[in-house]
């Protein structure tokens, strides 16, 4: 280990507190230490080294598995194992009675009542001073026989009058009989409660209400009592903060090049790209992190973020219900920016505590060597469950990794896919790319016919990695006619972008394209078409 290194982990030791239950499963930023590979994945079906038990809990689950590719797990009943029905059906019972029972939030009614049992001493001078008058009453009444009987008022408790009648709103009512007489405050149960648009009490029958509780389970390694509780107070931080009117706060006017959602993956998950290098700009990284008020902003702002990701979620059973996240690290800010570092460290654990099991996948792309240990230090507080989730991957693999989860056309241009931003000649209707791999030491050949007179033909066309030999050709069909060259022969080097081109045709013939392979690794080429007639 060198001295830099070593200096990095004792000053990370010195400033962060270990936390031993971390559930990084929401975690924006959260990475773990790995080889230095150009991509990182553990090998799948491998037991976890520790086991834990719950007591009380009426089943235990099994320790979770390594994964090389994890998958959002289903939320069908017919696919769960049968600890997974068993401990879902004791949540769903213990969410409806605490809802019913008004007891999902804490309810000030019953902090009262708490208050007034507390105070014995003063209840026992008030029946003593009841049973003196009564005492005092009785002696009086003895002593005066024939006289008119006089009347002695005695305080005594009353009972409380029922609670007038109210517009409650719908699915809100009081609850007939107030357990504490005393208290004239009716207690009123909202059987509307709902999180991410789902209602929770399990007996309305909403259709996504059992993906929402797989989520706190999975996240707790389905421990019914842990996963309760995770849930309630996902519920009471959602309140206190107003999460729920989020949406509708005007945040982050400089932050949209930092996060943003853009296109999905091969499985259909919504894309968050998280982009940190743009903080390199000290102006933009003052203004976002100078303050803790300014990170606060920060925070909530990605909280804003995260809300608006999963409106492009689907709870039925069966749907997507999480997001694949992508960090880049290219240029980011070092182990020395303290303020980004906290700011990181609070939102991954606000984002992990109430946003359990909201991303498929973390992938960190142009990883740089410094990171893998700056982050050694967070593997043994990360659940196995997390880190099967990460995947890393260096500047020469960013491409290749990123086709492997998300198709060439979602993939933006900078990333080595063929997604440009408000494109005119290409959409998402247009179909999938063609795509086929040419070996080591070979060569290929890509022909479009251009068969109408004055059409144009558009065309992109990517190699993953490039570091080969490319050019374009309009050869004519009339073999007495002059073949065209659109782009001569040049060595495309693995920093250049998609290739993207045009040709408009005087007479009948083909665009040929030429990829000449040099190298021994095969590469993989992908490309599509489209022609456009002169009226358009």
């Amino acid at each position: 280990m060198t001295a830099e290194v070593a200096a990095v982990k004792d000053n990370q030791l010195a400033e962060e507190p270990q936390n031993t239950n971390s559930n990084a499963d929401a975690g924006e930023d959260v990475v773990v230490v790995a080889e230095r590979d150009a991509v990182i994945e553990k090998p799948a079906n491998e037991e976890t080294e520790e086991k834990t038990e719950n007591r009380g809990e009426a089943s235990a689950a099994p320790d979770v598995t390594k994964s090389a590719s994890f998958k959002e797990e289903s939320s069908l009943g017919s696919d769960l194992k049968e600890y997974e029905r068993k401990a879902l059906s004791e949540l769903r019972q213990k969410v409806e009675e605490v809802i019913l029972n008004n007891k999902i939030f804490d309810n000030e009614v019953d902090k009262k009542k708490v208050e007034e049992t507390e105070k014995p001493p003063a209840k026992e001078e008030e029946q003593k001073e009841v049973d003196k008058a009564a005492e005092e009453s009785k002696e009086e009444k003895s002593g005066n026989e024939g006289s008119e009987e006089k009347a002695v008022e005695v305080k005594t408790d009353e009972a409380a009058p029922p609670p007038k009648e109210e517009n409650y709103a719908e699915g809100a009512k009081p609850i007939e009989e107030n357990p504490d007489p005393e208290l004239a405050v009716p207690i009123v149960v909202d059987e509307n409660i709902s999180l991410w648009g789902v209602p929770l009490l399990p007996s309305k029958g909403a259709e996504g209400i059992d993906v929402v509780l797989l989520k706190f389970l999975r996240a707790r390694e389905f421990k019914v009592n842990d996963a309760f509780e995770m849930l309630r107070n996902t519920l009471r931080w959602r309140k206190e903060n107003k999460i729920d009117s989020i949406l509708e706060e005007e945040l982050g006017g400089d932050l949209s090049q930092v996060a943003y959602m853009d296109g999905v993956d091969r499985e259909g998950h919504p894309v968050c790209y998280n982009i940190y290098g743009v903080f390199e700009n000290e102006e933009l990284y003052q203004k976002t992190f100078g303050t803790e008020e300014k990170r606060q902003e920060f925070l909530r702002w990605r909280f804003q973020l995260m809300e608006k990701g999963i409106k492009n979620l689907d709870f039925k059973p069966g749907g997507v219900s999480s997001l694949l996240q992508i960090t880049d690290l290219k240029n980011s800010p070092g182990p020395s920016k303290k303020e980004l570092r906290v700011a990181t460290k609070q939102a991954v654990g606000l984002l992990q505590d109430n946003y359990p099991e909201f991303v498929a996948r973390n992938i960190f792309i142009n990883v740089p060597f410094w990171y893998y240990a700056f982050n050694a230090l967070l593997s043994p507080f990360l659940t196995q469950r997390t880190k099967s989730k990460f995947l890393f991957a260096r500047p020469a693999k960013v491409t290749e990794t990123l086709l492997k989860y998300i198709p060439a056309e979602q993939v933006p241009v900078n990333y080595g896919g063929l997604k440009r931003e408000n494109d005119s000649d290409f959409s998402i209707e247009d179909g999938p790319v063609s795509d086929f791999f040419i070996k080591g030491g070979s060569k290929e050949t890509i022909e479009v016919p251009q068969p109408e007179v004055g059409t144009t033909l558009v065309w992109d066309l990517t190699v993953s990695g490039w570091e080969v030999n490319y050019k374009e050709e309009f050869v004519p069909t009339d073999e007495g006619s002059y073949t065209i060259i659109v782009q001569k022969e040049k060595k495309m080097s693995a920093n250049d972008e998609p290739v993207r081109n045009s040709f408009k045709n005087n007479e009948p013939g083909k665009i040929v394209i030429t990829i000449d392979n040099s190298a021994f690794k095969k590469k993989r080429v992908m490309y599509r078409h489209k022609i456009k007639s002169s009226s358009s």
